[in-house]
């Protein structure tokens, strides 16, 4: 049971990690694009970024989940949860516009693309601190 609770842990760090790159590295390095050459650097990228980061945070949940089944401790299903709300709130929240900005060609960047990245990066912020909430509740939970 301790290999899977450390993987929670481990996927979790991985994913906050990510996330967190993204939002004070990567994108604000690209904002510093003119309009074409930003959506051609982000489009590939969330193409990348996207199964790693969503096997990540289905990865850290269910070991989460399967830890706090076997031991009974709400801190495994806490962070289990705030990691998995990275799903529901990709969905909801950032989808249509990722669909939109994935849809476009580089010719087609302007003003409005730009006001979705920015936008973007303000809501992909939020996956890295739901992805850090989790780690704090996960290592939490083994420190106990």
């Amino acid at each position: 049971m301790h290999l899977i609770a450390i993987a929670a842990l481990v996927c979790a760090a991985l994913f906050t990690g990510a996330a967190l790159y993204i939002s004070l590295v990567e994108h604000p390095a690209r904002l510093a694009l003119p309009d074409g050459p930003l959506l051609a650097q982000w489009q590939p990228s969330y193409r990348r970024a996207l199964p790693i980061q969503s096997g990540l945070a289905v990865a850290g949940g269910a070991a989460g989940l399967i830890t706090g089944a076997v031991l009974g401790d709400w801190h495994w299903f806490a962070g289990s949860i705030v990691l998995l709300a990275n799903w529901p709130f990709t969905l909801i929240v950032m989808m249509r516009d990722n669909k939109r900005l994935m849809a476009l060609a580089e010719g087609q960047a302007g003003a409005e693309s730009r006001a979705m990245l920015v936008q973007w990066g303000r809501q992909h912020a939020v996956r890295g601190a739901l992805g850090a909430g989790a780690v704090v509740l996960f290592a939490w939970a083994l420190a106990r």
